[in-house]
């Protein structure tokens, strides 16, 4: 397993070893002992998944307080564009981006800590998103900034057109008018 810093601190693409034959493929895609040595000391409460199809975003989301989220992030089958969004009021990167390409082919994660919006687009059909979250989700405490903010200027890498949001995500606010928690 490889552990790559982004532009971010902290925010950090993994790439595991994958053994593929004629049978198929393996990975790991989770060891506490090799997150712990690069750093990333945590302990996941629950897993989540979504099927989406092209052009679904879901984001950009995070949750505040005692239920703020750390999120490892991956593909199981199709291919996003992840976005990681700083939101910490005092970090040197606030308001800034990282964006990776995730997918069934490259097995890419992404760790994003608390801290941070989390929000992805999915490029294929089917798309199967996976990720494990060190919070429980809490509805009082969800927070997020709509995903088309030109200040954050986003490179989504889909149409507007194709794009599919819920009634939720059409109603979060700008960067400017956001008060972030953290």
């Amino acid at each position: 397993m490889t552990f790559l810093e982004t532009a971010i601190p902290g925010v950090v693409i993994i790439e595991p070893q994958v053994w593929k034959d004629d049978r198929g493929y393996f990975f790991e895609s989770f060891s506490d002992a090799k997150f712990k040595e690069a750093g990333i000391d945590t302990n996941f409460v629950q897993d989540n998944q979504s099927l989406s199809q092209r052009g679904t975003l879901r984001g950009l989301h995070g949750q505040a307080g005692p239920y703020a989220q750390g999120k490892l992030v991956r593909v199981v089958s199709g291919k996003v564009i992840d976005i990681a969004v700083d939101i910490r009021k005092d970090s040197e990167t606030f308001g800034e981006y990282v964006s990776v390409e995730l997918s069934a082919d490259n097995f890419r994660m992404l760790w994003i800590p608390a801290g941070f919006l989390h929000g992805f687009v999915t490029l294929e059909d089917n798309t199967i998103f996976t990720y494990k979250v060190t919070n429980p989700y809490n509805k009082a405490s969800e927070i997020g900034v709509i995903w088309n903010d030109p200040t954050l200027d986003i490179d989504w890498q889909v149409e507007e057109r194709e794009i599919l949001l819920s009634e939720k995500d059409l109603l979060l606010p700008s960067l400017a008018e956001f008060d972030s928690p953290f």
